[in-house]
């Protein structure tokens, strides 16, 4: 999980993929967080997106560091503790201005059962279950 992490944390920016009933749908994003064991992300609760993984938890994540991608497919599980939220919110102080832990909005959701490739157009993929 730490090399997930790390490689999402070096590129900046991923992006989730979610289903809008038949429909994919993909947009950046760009925060990650390891809290309590887990690899964590973070969206607001008014978003289309939180609606869509509420409705669907099934979730991808893509990401390219110029050489490598990493996909990682999971299911998003939402925790709604204070202490999860805040953490996110200390790793992204940027955040502060626009979320709180205990506003009505703020989401915080970990990746569970999650299955992550790294790979190129010249090695063989790297799977890391977590």
């Amino acid at each position: 999980m730490q090399e997930v992490y790390d490689f999402l944390k070096k590129c900046q920016t991923y992006y989730l993929a979610t289903v809008d009933g038949d429909q994919p749908r993909v947009r950046p994003f760009g925060t990650v967080n390891i809290f309590d064991g887990k690899l964590y992300i973070q969206t607001g609760k008014v978003k289309d997106v939180s609606k869509q993984i509420m409705a669907n938890p099934k979730i991808e994540i893509c990401a390219f560091n110029g050489q490598e991608w990493i996909r990682i497919q999971a299911v998003a599980v939402e925790d709604d503790r204070v202490v999860a939220k805040q953490s996110m919110l200390e790793s992204y102080p940027s955040l502060q201005s626009r979320y709180s832990a205990t506003d009505d909005n703020t989401q915080v959701l970990y990746l569970e059962d999650a299955t992550a490739t790294i790979a190129s157009f010249t090695g063989e993929p790297k799977i890391i279950k977590y």
